[in-house]
């Protein structure tokens, strides 16, 4: 083996160590995650972290990047398994799913995603691109839906004009001939299902809601009719 691919390979090895250790660190102290406390878990001298994460908001970048890809790899996966893909209303339950069995299987990772900001952090365009692709097994769903006729238009005018307004301008941009209408019931459902699972995920149905998976199975049956997703069969 060629040595630049020697050095490639050892320093890909490397990078995923520091990840390893730094969901670690995740678990335990949240995102407030220090380069001198991972190269110190792994016997490194500080300086050396540097040759592979010149910053903190560069680690927090590439495990956030990481953990989207995740989740975009674990919803995918569960609408391929639907095998009748015109069970629109099943590969939306299986989705849901999906998301809920990768927070709790991972619940540093989703708080990282999807908890409180971190402070003095921006995220930059390529967290975007590996966000997109969750919501884009949605769009895939509405999409089937409306071109085989199983997914009506709704009334455009259920929406109100400044709302619609935006939803057209998101529309052209990213999801040519999806009404607006259709792209706010998927929307509200969307975050309705990441509401619950953080409900869930955070506490706050301790002491409420002992039957989780029978009651967020509820909530995204209840989204899944207003979207206006049929029954199979």
């Amino acid at each position: 083996m060629p040595a630049a691919a020697i050095r490639a390979r050892a320093r890909a090895e490397m990078i995923n160590e520091i990840k390893t250790i730094a969901r670690r660190h995740l678990a335990a102290e949240g995102a407030n995650l220090s380069l001198r406390a991972v190269a110190r878990e792994m016997g490194m001298v500080s300086s050396a972290i540097y040759r592979y994460f010149p910053s903190r908001d560069e680690l927090l970048t590439a495990l956030i990047v990481d953990g989207y890809h995740a989740l975009g790899d674990a919803a995918e996966a569960a609408d391929t398994e639907v095998a009748d893909r015109a069970d629109l209303r099943g590969r939306w339950l299986a989705v849901c799913q999906a998301i809920r069995r990768w927070a709790l299987s991972n619940p540093a990772e989703y708080a990282l995603l999807f908890g409180s900001p971190v402070p003095g952090y921006a995220a930059p365009q390529e967290t975007t691109t590996a966000a997109a692709r969750t919501p884009a097994v949605l769009i895939g769903i509405l999409a089937d839906g409306l071109a085989t006729g199983a997914l009506a238009r709704p009334d455009p005018g259920e929406l109100p004009g400044p709302v619609r307004s935006d939803l057209a301008t998101v529309r052209d941009r990213l999801f040519p001939g999806l009404p607006e209408a259709l792209l706010a019931r998927g929307a509200t459902a969307w975050i309705h299902c990441f509401g619950a699972v953080s409900f869930e995920l955070f506490g706050q149905l301790n002491g409420v809601i002992e039957a989780r998976e029978e009651y967020f199975d509820h909530q995204t049956r209840q989204m899944a009719d207003l979207i206006g997703l049929p029954d199979a069969g």
